[in-house]
């Protein structure tokens, strides 16, 4: 079972429950093992989920930012360059989702804040806005769906450069737990 905070890119809930508090709930109420989702784009935030009973992690928004991704160029670069209180969760009428902040975001927050319907909103959304902004690279006609992590992200790389570094980072924190990094 994947209990995913509300950290996560993309799609996600409207009670804006957090990996911290989600995956130990999660764990203690089933008793098939869990993997922590949301916000988590180092190893040293895969050990802290595991520390918490999970029995994994899910890291979405880094490997978005793997040259293997099929996501464009020019999203990827947002993403890493990406700041704490860049993302935003909105549309929690409709469908919560996380997004970067953008043109296409103010457009639907004005909308929001008139009063816009469910059907307007739709309407808004409704023009392949995901595919624009992650795939084809119009980064302000487009849904940037992407996690909180993504602020702690600096670099485009192979995948399995990923790999190796979450897990050496996990390895470290895991024998040095005190460390600053």
């Amino acid at each position: 079972m994947v209990a995913e905070g509300f950290e996560a890119g993309g799609h996600n809930g409207r009670e804006e429950t957090t990996t911290i508090v989600l995956v130990p709930a999660v764990v203690n109420a089933v008793k098939i093992p869990v993997v922590a989702a949301g916000g988590i784009v180092t190893g040293r935030q895969m050990l802290a989920a595991m520390v918490m009973g999970a029995e994994g992690a899910q890291m979405g928004s880094r490997f978005v930012a793997s040259e293997e991704a099929s996501s464009h160029m020019e999203f990827k670069k947002a993403v890493i360059n990406a700041n704490e209180g860049d993302t935003i969760l909105t549309m929690k009428q409709l469908t919560p989702v996380r997004m970067l902040k953008n043109k296409f975001y103010k457009e639907i927050i004005e909308a929001e804040l008139r009063g816009a319907t469910v059907d307007e909103l739709k309407s808004i959304l409704g023009r392949a806005r995901a595919k624009k902004g992650m795939f084809e690279g119009k980064l302000d006609e487009g849904e940037l769906e992407i996690g909180q992590g993504s602020a702690l992200l600096n670099d485009i790389l192979p995948a399995a450069e990923i790999v190796k570094n979450v897990w050496r980072e996990f390895e470290e924190a895991l024998h040095n737990p005190i460390k600053n990094t």
